[in-house]
């Protein structure tokens, strides 16, 4: 569904006309704000299967930080696997990596373990490797890449799109003060089941990611 889909779709269900472009009016506007308020509630709510891809890091000798080139800080790392060894490579904190490179001297290798450390100039999340690669070697990153804001007309949306035109609806709901029939709380309890019903329907192609183990 398109960014002005989206806005006609809630304008609609506020008794507003619709528009031909998403800045038509200021009221347009405000509704197209909310609508990106509303995509990032839905789409930081669970690790959607339409935001999952993988990113290919290509290493260097002696180079350890590397980008997550696209994902702006909004990445989340679900697995990283250095290819070229075939080794599921282990997340460690930043002190174990600053004592690994600045207290001891570092080992040269095969990477096996990662941290995050920052971003870098284009706002991408940076990951450090360890050991430090002594040559070539393709990592794979299993990634979650959440969306940044909506601006064009023809922009798409990649998540659910119900859940995030009730919560839309909600929230404009609630800054207007009434809406001639639905209260806001009700308005905020549909978004609710619009997005745990969404959530239940995404969630069965992971489930092993919604079961918890005792060790």
């Amino acid at each position: 569904m398109t960014y002005l889909d989206l806005v006609n779709n809630v304008l609609r269900r506020l008794r507003e006309d619709e528009v031909t472009t998403v800045n038509s009016n200021t009221y347009s506007k405000m509704v197209s704000d909310f609508i990106n308020d509303a995509k990032n509630f839905v789409q930081n709510a669970w690790d959607w299967s339409q935001l999952r891809s993988t990113l290919t890091i290509t290493t260097a000798a002696d180079d350890y930080t590397y980008s997550l080139t696209g994902s702006q800080d909004y990445g989340k790392i679900l697995h990283l696997i250095n290819d070229t060894s075939n080794l599921t490579m282990e997340y460690r904190p930043q002190s174990w990596f600053d004592e690994q490179y600045l207290i001891n001297t570092p080992a040269s290798g095969q990477p096996a373990y990662y941290t995050f450390n920052g971003v870098d100039a284009n706002g991408d999340s940076q990951i450090d490797v360890y050991p430090k690669p002594d040559g070539v070697y393709s990592l794979k990153a299993k990634i979650v890449l959440r969306n940044t804001d909506m601006a064009s007309d023809s922009d798409t949306l990649a998540v659910p799109s119900q859940p995030v035109i009730h919560m839309a609806v909600a929230l404009l709901a609630r800054e207007r003060g009434e809406t001639g029939g639905t209260s806001t709380p009700e308005y905020f309890a549909i978004a609710d089941k619009y997005l745990s019903d969404a959530i239940a329907m995404d969630a069965q192609k992971h489930p092993d990611e919604t079961i918890w183990y005792t060790l």
